[in-house]
C-alpha cells in the first residue's frame, strides 16, 4: 500500500505531503489545479522521464519521496530478490532526487538504476494513465494482458518457449551459412586454411609478446641505459676520486677515532657503516649490469622483426596472443566443417527439426492454455461489464494461429465485443467509443486484479467519457475494487467522489506573483461543500449542499453491500 507521498520544489508543487488510507483515496480539484502533477509525481519516483523543467522557477533541485507499507510476506520477497532490504515493518522509501542534467535515486537509503526501479513498480503498484484506454485498441496489448491473466502456468510456458525457439533459429542461421555452393565453399575453405597455417606458422606463445616488448625497450634504449649507469658506478665507485665511496669511507675512519669515548658517535658509526655496505652493493650490482650490457645487432632484428610479425597478427586476428591462438581454433573447427559439409548439414537437418518440433510443442501447450483462460476471462469480464451499465454486452477473446512460431507462440489474440443485441462481436478499434474504452479497462483490472500482487492501483480520470447513470456504475466498481486493493483515483465526476473512502483536494493558489499547488485531506463537511461545488451551480447553495448530503448518504448505504 502506498503509505505517503512527499513532493518538493516540482513544478507549481513548493512542498506538499499526503498520507494515503487503505480503500478508495478519490482527488478532485479544479480543472488546471494540478491534480496530473500529483499523479505524475508518483510515476517520476518509480523512474518515469525526468528534465530539468520540472524544477520549479528559482530552486535548485526537485525532490519526490513515496513510502510503501507491504502487507505480503510474497511481496516483501519479491522485492528482497531485487538486492532491496525490506525492514521488519515492511517499509519500503523511494526517493528521486531531481537535478539539472541528472537525477538521483535511492531505495531504503541504496542508491539505484532505472531498470531496478521499473522491476520494483512492476511488484509495488499498476498506473492507469489519462491515455492508457487506448492501448486496449492495439491487439498486441490484447495477448499480454491475456497471459497475465492465464498466470504462472503461461509465464513458465513462455519462458520455456523463448529458449527453444532462440536454440532453433541459432541452428537456422548455421544452416544458412553452410548452404554454399560448391565454388564458395572453396573460397571459404582456402581462406581459412590460410589464416590457420598463417597462424600456425608464426609458432606464437602466451605472453611471449610482452617479453620481446621488454627486451626490445632494452635494446633500443642500449646507449641511454649504459651511460646512465655507468655515470652512477662512477659516481660511487670507490676508484672514483672524490667519489660517494671515498667520501664515506673517509666520513667513516673519522667518526671511529672518536667513536670509543661517546655511544652516540657509535651509533652513528654503525648506521655510516651500513651506508657504506649499500654502496658497495649497488657498486658492485652496477659493474655486473654493465658488463652484461652488450648489444647485439642481429639479436636487436630478430626482436623488432618479430614483433612486427606479431603486431601484423593482432591487426587482423586479435587483440592478444591467446585472442589469435582462439582465432586460429576456430578456424580449424570451419575447416573440418567445411571439408565435410554434406554430413554436418544433415546434422544440422536433423537438430532443427528436433527443435522445431518442441517448439511446435510449445506453441499448442501455450496456446491451450490461452483458450482456457480467454474463456474463463470472457465469462468474468461480461459479469463486471454488465455491472459498469453495459446491458446484454457479449465478449470473447478471438485466437488465431500465425503463419509460423515467434518466441512468444503462434496466436495472436484479438478482445471482440458486441454492446447491442443481435448484432456480431466485433474487435473493440472497431466498436468502442472512449468512454467505453475506459470502463473496459475498469473491468478488465478488477477482473485481473486477484492474479496480481500489487496492492496499489492507481486512475488517472478513468471516468472520461462518461455521466449519470453509467458514472454510479463506475463508482460502485471503484468502490469494489477498493474492498480489496488500495485505490486512489482523479476524477471530475460528483458520483465517484461520493463513493470515497478518503477524499483528498487538489488546489491552485496565487499569491505575490507566485502559484502554487498544494494538496489536503477533508472531511464531513468539507467532503458535502466540495460535492456541491462538483454538482454545480453558481455558489454553495442550500440546495446545492442537500444534494450532495443526499449523494453521500446514497454512496455510503451503496458500500454497506
Amino acid at each position: 500500500m502506498l503509505v505517503s507521498l512527499h513532493v518538493k520544489n516540482l513544478a507549481l508543487i513548493q512542498e506538499t505531503e499526503v498520507f494515503f488510507g487503505p480503500g478508495l483515496n478519490i482527488l478532485t480539484g479544479e480543472t488546471g489545479a494540478g491534480k496530473s502533477i500529483i499523479l505524475g509525481s508518483v510515476g517520476l519516483a518509480l523512474g518515469g522521464r525526468a528534465d530539468r523543467d520540472m524544477i520549479r522557477t528559482g530552486e535548485d533541485y526537485a525532490l519526490v519521496e513515496l513510502v510503501f507499507a507491504l502487507d505480503k510476506k510474497e511481496q516483501a520477497d519479491r522485492v528482497r530478490a531485487l538486492d532491496i532490504p525490506v525492514e521488519e515493518d515492511g517499509m519500503v522509501i523511494l526517493q528521486r532526487r531531481i537535478l539539472p542534467g541528472r537525477s538521483l535515486s535511492r531505495v531504503n537509503g541504496e542508491t539505484v538504476n532505472g531498470k531496478l526501479l521499473k522491476e520494483l513498480s512492476g511488484i509495488l503498484i499498476d498506473i492507469h494513465g489519462q491515455h492508457d484506454s487506448q492501448k486496449l485498441l492495439k491487439p498486441k496489448r490484447h495477448l499480454e494482458i491475456l497471459d497475465d491473466f492465464a498466470g504462472e502456468e503461461a509465464a513458465e510456458l513462455k519462458r520455456e518457449l523463448k529458449e527453444r525457439y532462440e536454440a532453433f533459429r541459432q541452428i537456422q542461421k548455421l544452416l544458412s551459412e553452410c548452404c554454399l555452393d560448391s565454388r564458395e565453399r572453396e573460397r571459404a575453405l582456402s581462406l581459412a586454411a590460410f589464416e590457420a597455417q598463417e597462424i600456425e606458422d608464426a609458432g606464437l606463445k602466451d605472453g611471449e609478446d610482452e617479453e620481446l616488448e621488454i627486451r626490445y625497450r632494452r635494446m633500443a634504449n642500449g646507449r641511454r641505459i649504459a651511460e646512465a649507469v655507468g655515470a652512477a658506478w662512477e659516481l660511487t665507485g670507490s676508484e672514483a676520486e672524490g667519489g660517494c665511496s671515498e667520501a664515506v669511507g673517509r666520513a667513516l675512519r673519522e667518526l671511529s677515532s672518536v667513536s670509543a669515548y661517546d655511544d652516540g658517535v657509535e651509533q652513528l658509526v654503525s648506521m655510516l657503516s651500513d651506508i657504506e655496505g649499500l654502496l658497495n652493493e649497488f657498486n658492485h650490482s652496477a659493474s655486473e649490469y654493465l658488463s652484461d650490457l652488450e648489444f647485439d645487432q642481429e639479436d636487436f632484428r630478430q626482436a623488432e622483426e618479430r614483433l612486427n610479425l606479431i603486431n601484423r597478427l593482432k591487426e587482423k586476428y586479435g587483440n592478444t596472443i591467446s585472442e589469435i591462438l582462439r582465432y586460429q581454433e576456430e578456424k580449424q573447427l570451419e575447416i573440418e566443417r567445411l571439408q565435410d559439409a554434406d554430413a554436418y548439414r544433415e546434422r544440422l537437418q536433423g537438430k532443427l527439426k528436433e527443435e522445431e518440433g518442441q517448439v511446435e510443442a510449445l506453441c499448442a501447450r501455450l496456446s491451450a492454455v490461452r483458450k482456457e483462460a480467454g474463456g474463463k476471462l470472457s465469462k468474468l469480464l461480461i459479469g463486471a461489464l454488465s455491472d459498469l451499465n453495459f446491458n446484454q454486452v457479449d465478449f470473447d477473446v478471438l485466437l488465431t494461429k500465425k503463419d509460423r512460431p515467434a518466441s512468444d507462440g503462434w496466436d495472436e489474440a484479438a478482445f471482440r465485443i458486441s454492446t447491442n443485441p443481435g448484432e456480431p462481436k466485433k474487435p473493440l478499434s472497431e466498436v468502442a467509443s472512449g468512454g467505453e474504452l475506459s470502463r473496459i479497462m475498469l473491468a478488465l483490472k478488477t477482473v485481473t486484479a486477484a492474479q496480481e500482487d500489487k496492492d496499489t492501483f492507481i486512475f488517472d480520470e478513468i471516468d472520461t467519457g462518461i455521466s449519470g447513470k453509467t458514472a454510479w456504475k463506475v463508482s460502485q466498481k471503484l468502490a469494489v475494487l477498493g474492498k480489496a486493493r488500495q485505490v486512489i483515483c482523479i476524477t471530475h465526476l460528483p458520483q465517484i467522489a461520493a463513493m470515497a473512502d478518503n477524499h483528498f483536494v487538489i488546489e491552485k493558489k496565487s499569491e505575490n506573483d507566485s502559484t502554487t499547488t498544494t494538496i489536503y485531506e477533508i472531511k464531513k463537511d468539507a467532503v458535502e461543500k466540495e460535492l456541491a461545488r462538483m454538482l454545480g451551480g453558481d455558489g454553495l447553495t442550500e440546495s446545492a449542499l442537500a444534494n450532495a448530503r443526499e449523494l453521500k448518504e446514497m454512496a455510503e448505504n451503496t458500500k454497506q453491500y
